[in-house]
């Protein structure tokens, strides 16, 4: 006998887990069904995000930043550390540790709000007449099926493959193997350049792996302004001693029985690379194979993402479409916003997102973020712009934790100066990046940035001498 429900989320990422919330908050009855087991074959919420993802990457990254410093900044506070040892097993357990909290806060969170948690593989069957049919199967098996007047599918993405090269994540890695290495490699390459390849790369440098970075673009972060990329660059390549290489063709992926060899070509030279293992992060596509899409009539695009129009509606009536399965950035706060909204018009009301004001963070250190439009693409659309920037390396905050690398740069319009784009890389930008949105959002000029106090000695007063910059006005620069 089917299960009915009023809504049925497919997935338990970022974007389901919320949609389901918001959805079981406004009175709908929820169902979500999520098909995700961790290591131990147990179903385990959060999506990528939470398990493999966001948040573990996270704990890696704080980890091998305090071995960093242990070994290379606490001298210079007169604090001496001599033998400091490297426990991969205790490491990787503490990260374990966090994601089993997170996951089972989510797991905490749908029994608060009543929401029905049921672990399988969702496929959408068709339509009997009011009410979308799904099928629920585990292992191949069906074992539920659910009648829903609205679906939200929330099926996020999983690592692209390169062609011909399989990954087994013992010698060749996608982020979930890169996360849980037993021990340090000793040659560690990554092909992309991109976020997880660089967040993974710094983890493993830091704790005494040989990184080589192979990107296949000729242009270092060219979604971020090439200001702050070139900046990250030099303090990735320089300073955390990530040999990173662009423009690299990939040629033949050979792996033996203890080794990854890569032939590429670069710079109209072929060049042939052993790795003790091989992390490759080329990218994410969508999940959208067994969602039953045929069976429905379901619109893709071209490159298999779902097909939504700017309120996330699919060409079919009462089923919706989030997160990492539709069009926009990957990122875990857009998909939990576009699940607010999703669940929020369901119940009649009009909420929106402003997808020119999604902030983007690299959690390297430095940190890297940014939100709005970059100085390239001001000069490619003709606008006419202003410009503030100011360092961290003049700003006593910074210099006191040690971590004075980096700015802060504000892009205004020359007439208006409304805020168009803040970029910064240095010392937790991931937070100062947030004042940038909230100006954003409320169509600030940057002389509100300046005219608000800001607190001394803090690292958000970088970003009120970059706003001053911008009106040629910088008191400490």
């Amino acid at each position: 006998m089917s299960q009915t429900f009023d809504v049925v989320v497919i997935g338990a990422g970022p974007g389901g887990y919320i949609a389901a919330i918001r959805a079981a908050q406004l009175g709908f009855s929820t169902a979500c069904v999520d098909a995700f087991k961790n290591p131990q074959g147990e179903p385990s919420l959060g999506g990528t995000c939470l398990n493999v993802g966001c948040i573990p990457s996270k704990a890696l990254l704080q980890s091998s930043e305090n071995f960093h410093a242990v070994q290379h900044d606490f001298a210079k506070h007169g604090i001496s550390v001599s033998g400091a040892k490297l426990d991969v097993a205790t490491m990787l357990t503490r990260k374990n540790d966090i994601i089993t909290k997170n996951t089972g806060g989510v797991s905490f969170l749908f029994k608060k709000n009543k929401i029905a948690n049921i672990h399988g593989l969702a496929t959408l069957k068709g339509r009997q007449g009011e009410q979308w049919q799904l099928e629920v199967s585990d292992n191949g098996k069906v074992v539920d099926t659910l009648l829903a007047k609205h679906v939200i599918i929330a099926s996020g993405s999983s690592p692209r493959q390169l062609p011909g090269v399989a990954t087994d994540n013992k010698l060749v890695l996608d982020n979930e193997g890169a996360l849980a290495l037993a021990s340090v490699p000793k040659r560690l390459g990554v092909i992309g350049a991109g976020v997880i390849g660089l967040e993974m790369g710094s983890v493993w440098k830091r704790l005494g792996a040989e990184v080589t970075i192979l990107e296949a673009m000729p242009t270092f972060l060219a979604a971020a302004d090439q200001q702050i990329a070139k900046e990250a660059f030099k303090t990735l390549t320089k300073d955390t001693g990530l040999d990173i290489k662009l423009g690299v063709k990939i040629g033949d992926i050979k792996t033996g029985k203890k080794v990854v060899t890569v032939n590429y070509e670069l710079n109209g030279e072929k060049v042939s690379a052993e790795f003790d293992k091989l992390i490759v992060s080329v990218g994410r596509q969508p999940n959208t194979v067994g969602l039953g899409a045929e069976n429905i009539g379901l619109q893709l695009d071209e490159r298999g993402f779902i097909a939504v129009d700017g309120h996330c509606r699919t060409n079919l009536p009462n089923i919706w479409a989030i997160g990492d399965v539709v069009r926009g950035p990957m990122l875990a706060h857009k998909a939990s916003e576009e699940g607010v909204v999703v669940a929020e018009r369901l119940a009649g009301q009009q909420p929106h997102i402003d997808f020119n004001v999604i902030p983007w963070v690299i959690y390297t250190s430095p940190e890297i973020a940014w939100v709005g439009q970059t100085e390239e693409q001001l000069k490619a659309a003709g606008i006419a712009y202003k410009k503030g920037s100011s360092n961290f390396g003049a700003n006593g905050r910074a210099l006191s934790m040690g971590q004075a690398q980096g700015f802060v740069k504000i892009l205004a319009d020359a007439t208006t100066d409304r805020i168009l784009g803040v970029h910064m890389i240095g010392p937790m930008v991931s937070e100062l990046i947030s004042e940038a949105v909230v100006a954003m959002e409320f169509k600030a000029a940057s002389e509100d940035l300046a005219r608000i106090v800001h607190a001394h000695p803090s690292l958000s007063e970088v970003v009120h001498e970059a706003a001053l910059a911008a009106d040629k006005r910088a008191l400490h620069g």
